[in-house]
């Protein structure tokens, strides 16, 4: 039976390699870094290796040298990697790799590629692999619920994360009365990798629920980038995935969905409530002295650097979290740096989804909660700026 040796920092990736590749006929192990990595292939003795190119550490080209120059191995290895430089790509083939897979691409597509270096025909398992994905980086997600019984029975979540690998989603069950908790159990069974339920025991708020959800993930290094989706799904996965590639490609350390009507998304036909967003948003707008034109939107992906710095501390409100995020990062950063720093992108596919709207006596609390942050941020917290 043919062996593979994986090496790659990333355990979402690793446990999908080592499933898809064990179920079509092939001895696998996988190895975390690269010094395991290089103490595997000498007991082990695979006949391919497979491995990342960025990895914290020893690098996948620092592995490459030692099993090409020092190990003097002519093992087949392929690369598989989100590293799409030229120079790097040159760099592993002048080394002596045999084939270099681009991330995102499918698991299908790897297991035809290690076919053709064994020179047979390719395996597939239709059924359980066609279209699974493995991404470029490891994305967490936390999804706030409250009462939400009803909206996570959706297939989408776990649709989502069958075909994203690169995802792991962290429900947050935020007290709920209903069945919330037992039912987020259950959809996560089986799908530890990619699904995990965090319980806050009693209701603190959306704010303290994704603040606790994102410090959760924060623990888990593999994951990249840490954001918050709302369980209602107004915005879908497809909008989110659209900001978690913002924030590949980019310098941004958030990149947050606007929903706002003259950037490509209909707030609401409602004239009053039309006017009361936009008066909050004004507000908002002046508190904060950067114009950002929505800021409340629950869809934002983070650089987890900056985790640390903006989830420590408890929020001072329950629902403005959002906006709180904003003054953090210019309180922490600058008002310049914050705005360069942060990336507003319009939804493509907002929704309202049922019983989402806030009420007419909620929008009053709004402004009364801004007031909070104004005057919490502005003089009892100290500036850098």
């Amino acid at each position: 039976m043919r062996k593979i040796l994986a090496i790659d920092d990333q355990q979402l990736i690793l446990l999908s390699l080592e499933k898809h590749l064990s179920e079509i006929g092939y001895t696998i192990k996988c190895a975390s870094d690269g010094q395991e990595g290089l103490e595997l292939f000498d007991s082990f003795e695979p006949d391919i290796v497979i491995v990342d190119i960025n990895m914290d550490g020893m690098s996948g080209l620092d592995v490459i040298k030692k099993i090409r120059q020092e190990k003097k191995s002519d093992v087949k290895i392929l690369v598989m990697s989100g590293n799409t430089n030229e120079d790097t790509i040159v760099d592993g083939f002048d080394l002596g790799i045999d084939d270099y897979m681009k991330k995102p691409l499918s698991l299908n597509e790897v297991s035809a590629r290690i076919a053709r270096i064994f020179g047979i025909k390719p395996k597939k398992k239709e059924n359980a692999s066609k279209g699974q994905m493995l991404q470029r980086r490891c994305v967490g997600v936390v999804i706030p619920c409250y009462n939400e019984e009803t909206r996570i029975l959706s297939k989408e979540f776990t649709d989502f994360t069958h075909s994203n690998l690169g995802y792991h989603l962290c429900f947050v069950n935020d007290g709920s009365t209903d069945n919330t908790l037992e039912v987020l159990k259950k959809l996560s069974e089986g799908r530890e990798g990619n699904i995990s339920v965090y319980d806050c025991g009693k209701n603190g708020g959306k704010g303290e629920a994704v603040r606790q959800g994102v410090l959760h993930l924060y623990k888990d290094t593999q994951l990249d980038y840490i954001g918050y989706l709302d369980a209602d799904l107004s915005t879908d996965f497809k909008d989110f995935d659209d900001l978690v590639k913002t924030i590949e490609s980019s310098k941004f350390k958030i990149v947050s969905g606007s929903r706002m009507s003259r950037m490509g998304a209909d707030i609401t036909k409602e004239s009053a409530r039309k006017i009361i967003s936009k008066t909050i948003n004004l507000i908002i707008r002046n508190i904060l002295g950067m114009s950002f034109n929505d800021t409340q939107c629950g869809a934002k992906i983070m650089d987890r650097e900056i985790v640390h710095e903006m989830f420590q501390e408890k929020f001072i409100t329950r629902w403005l979290f959002d906006v709180e995020i904003f003054m953090k990062m210019r309180k922490f950063y600058g008002k310049e740096k914050a705005i360069s720093y942060i990336c507003e992108q319009p939804l493509k596919r907002w929704i309202h989804a049922d019983g989402s709207k806030l009420s007419m006596k909620d929008s009053i609390k709004i402004v009364g909660q801004l007031g909070q942050i104004a005057y919490h941020y502005n003089f009892k917290v100290k500036s850098k700026t």
